[in-house]
């Protein structure tokens, strides 16, 4: 039981990289179109990744308790 208990919080660390990976990809989003709510791409998608963040985070926290 403790073994899958382990496997289980090692394998929700790479949701960590998501983030890193997607914001550090620049050639990806560095564009102007689509334009949501008059912010370009490159902005609203910078953006989006804050609360994307955030609940990734709490996904590895919840997983480590």
């Amino acid at each position: 039981m403790e073994t899958s208990n382990q496997a289980r919080r090692t394998r929700v660390w790479p949701l960590l990289l998501a983030p890193y990976i997607a914001l550090l990809w620049l050639p990806f989003y560095n564009d102007a179109q689509p334009v949501l709510f008059g912010f370009p791409f490159f902005y609203w998608y910078q953006f989006l990744w804050v609360p994307l963040t955030s609940v990734l985070l709490y996904i590895v926290y919840r997983s480590q308790r």
